[in-house]
Parts: C-alpha cells; sequence; structure tokens
C-alpha cells in the first residue's frame, strides 16, 4: 500500500457568505463566489502549497462548491503533477436550501446551546451526518492508497466543518474533543504528515475555544 507523506486540508477562501450573510437569502450556498479577499487568500496558500509539494505528484479532491473550485483553481498547482476530482462528499454541511437570516442565526444559537455535532439544521443536515459521508470518503480514500503508483501528496479543498470532521474521523476524536474545536481561518491549511512510526500527526492543532468536558464512558 502507497501511504502518501502527506495529507493537506485547505478551507477555501473568504466567500460572500462569509463577508454577508444576507446573501443567502438570494443565492444557493453551493453558488457563492470568492470575494477578492478570498481569492487573494487563496492565492497566498497556492505560494505555499507549491513550495510544500515542490515536484511531487498530487491528488487532489475538491468539494463541487463555487468558492472552493475557485480556491482550488487560485492556487495553481502544476496541472502536470496534480490529479484532480471533484468530490461530492466533501461539500459544505446542507443547511436546507434557501436561508432567512433571521432563522438561521436563532439556529446557530439552538445549535450552539444543543451541540455543533448533533443539532441538525431544518432540512438539513448535522454534523453527524457530515461525519459520516467524510467516513464514507475515507474508505474510497484507502482503497486509492492500495495503488502502488498512488502519489505522495493528497489535498483536499473543503470547508471549514468538514475539516474538522475529517480529523475528527481519521484521529478517532471524541464528540466532546470536536466540540471544543474552532474552524480554521478562511484560506488556511493543515497538514497531515506521515511518521516513521507510519502514523500520521497534524502539523498545527485547530484552535480550541472550550476545553472538552470529561466523558465517563461507564456513566
Amino acid at each position: 500500500m502507497a501511504r502518501p507523506r502527506r495529507i493537506v486540508l485547505v478551507r477555501h477562501g473568504e466567500s460572500e457568505g462569509n463577508a454577508d450573510d444576507s446573501v443567502y437569502e438570494r443565492e444557493p450556498d453551493h453558488a457563492l463566489r470568492m470575494t477578492p479577499t478570498g481569492h487573494e487568500q487563496a492565492a497566498a496558500t497556492g505560494e505555499r502549497l507549491r513550495a510544500l509539494f515542490g515536484d511531487d505528484s498530487v491528488s487532489a479532491y475538491v468539494s463541487p462548491y463555487r468558492r472552493t473550485l475557485q480556491t482550488f483553481r487560485d492556487l495553481k498547482l502544476d496541472p502536470a503533477r496534480v490529479r484532480v476530482r471533484e468530490e461530492p462528499r466533501l461539500r459544505e454541511q446542507d443547511w436546507g436550501n434557501w436561508q432567512d437570516r433571521d432563522d438561521v442565526r436563532l439556529q446557530k444559537a439552538y445549535r450552539d446551546a444543543y451541540g455543533h455535532f448533533f443539532y441538525r439544521f431544518a432540512q438539513g443536515e448535522s454534523g453527524a451526518d457530515v461525519y459520516d459521508r467524510v467516513g464514507a470518503f475515507l474508505e474510497s480514500l484507502y482503497r486509492s492508497f492500495e495503488a502502488p503508483d498512488h502519489p505522495p501528496n493528497v489535498l483536499l479543498v473543503t470547508h471549514g466543518l468538514t475539516m474538522r470532521l475529517f480529523c475528527m474521523r481519521w484521529f478517532h476524536w471524541s464528540v466532546s474533543e470536536f466540540e471544543c474545536l474552532s474552524n480554521p481561518p478562511n484560506g488556511d491549511f493543515r497538514v497531515l504528515r506521515l511518521g516513521d512510526d507510519d502514523r500520521y500527526r497534524m502539523d498545527r492543532p485547530f484552535e480550541r475555544w472550550t476545553t472538552p468536558e470529561p466523558y465517563d464512558l461507564d456513566g
């Protein structure tokens, strides 16, 4: 099995929805574009990733949302060294089609009180649903490692919550651990590096906004 030396997770650059949440009332979430700031963020990330990958080949998977596809293009990776696939299982958490800003703000308040992993948006998904489809994607990713010529780098261009849930699934974090972590900034990335002991370690942790509550499996 040709396990990659690196798995890189990139959050898309700033989108219209990040800058103005009223846009969700007029535009579908999947169709939102990046802002000029978002393009700058993606370009800066691309410069760092090109230095990281060097002349190595890359297997890339990109969420089908417009802002993630734009982010991938702005990375300006060498197309001769990159095999790219659109991967719907890496999409944003579904919020339920058109969104009313006041209703979404109320639901976010409910989610903060209820828990980000288990709270389900009306007509949308819970964090647990995203976790399940990320798990299904991981099964496909593992199978791809069986190819003897698999590239030494894997790149995922996705969304903040999906990044955290990918790492939760990969590293077997508890729900309590997940709940205490914040999304990375727009355009930021994390690198999972394969060590000499054949285990992956993340280059930088996600920021914590609280301390995870202890959980007694026998209680």
